[in-house]
């Protein structure tokens, strides 16, 4: 079958935006609103064979115009000590408004290590990238509330504009679009929550991207009326050509200080070669 072109693609995520996400008297009179920003380090070779940290600080502000929708926006900076991969999509705060992304593998092998690399060349391999990553514009619905035998069900869509440098190996250089479908379910104190997605990747000059399934899955204790803690897998198919899947393991606890406050944490270790092999997170956000 013939592929989509990127703008077809992004096309097709915008669509499933109209469809699912705007049913008739959709907003409220009243929206509510939320910023936050989060700070969040990783660390790992991606198959590369060199070591690379990255550091990836992002702002979202998000807007309730309903119980059941929201939008978000986030925009990151990012920081890797080496242009062996490329800044990428699955690093943020898992549950978080347009929270996406890790450092991502990238294409063009050049006897460095075992697995894939950017187009960086051997000179300029080791050097060090910051600056502004890719914007995400994320949006959610919730479809179906929880019932006694039956979790919530809760669509989302997002784009990723491509503001990044790819010049720099701080972004693809391509639009991309996900879709996925988030389940949640209480039993009384204990939780689970789950999501399955796909994203669409956008022709790249610098790696070899490729469209990739993505998911979550987890649970967790209402420890406290402002407490908790949660423990949770996720990862992905390759995105890129030559890369190995990405697996890793959470530790993650949520702490509302006030009414308005809260602080979400985590500690991550990689379990698949494509994942970090070690990362931690903080996020501050203020609901008013």
């Amino acid at each position: 079958m013939k592929q989509f072109s990127g703008s077809a693609r992004l096309f097709t995520v915008l669509a499933a935006m109209t469809i699912f996400l705007f049913p008739a008297r959709v907003f409220a009179e009243e929206p509510g609103y939320s910023v936050g920003l989060g700070f969040e380090f990783a660390s790992g070779k991606y198959g590369t064979g060199i070591r690379t940290d990255s550091l990836y600080v992002p702002f979202t502000a998000a807007v309730y115009p309903t119980e059941r929708l929201d939008f978000s926006l986030e925009i990151p900076f990012v920081y890797q000590s080496t242009s062996a991969v490329v800044a990428g999509q699955f690093m943020g705060m898992q549950g978080q408004p347009a929270g996406t992304g890790s450092v991502m593998a990238a294409m063009v092998g050049s006897g460095m290590g075992s697995g894939p690399m950017t187009s960086a060349s051997a000179a300029s391999v080791g050097n060090s990238q910051y600056g502004l990553g890719d914007v995400k514009l994320k949006a959610g619905y919730v479809l179906y509330t929880e019932e006694r035998y039956i979790p919530a069900i809760r669509p989302n869509v997002y784009v990723k504009f491509p503001t990044a440098d790819k010049n720099r190996f701080l972004g693809t250089g391509a639009f991309d679009g996900g879709f996925a479908v988030e389940l949640t379910k209480w039993f009384g104190d204990w939780f689970a929550d789950g999501e399955v997605g796909y994203t669409l990747q956008g022709k790249s000059s610098v790696v070899a991207v490729k469209d990739y399934l993505y998911y979550y899955a987890g649970g967790g204790y209402q420890l406290t009326d402002r407490l908790r803690p949660m423990l949770l897998v996720k990862g992905s198919s390759p995105t890129v050509e030559g890369a190995s899947s990405l697996l890793e393991a959470r530790l993650r606890v949520r702490y509302q200080l006030t009414e308005h406050t809260g602080i979400d944490g985590y500690l991550a270790k990689g379990i698949a070669q494509g994942s970090p092999d070690y990362g931690t997170g903080l996020a501050i956000y203020y609901e008013f």
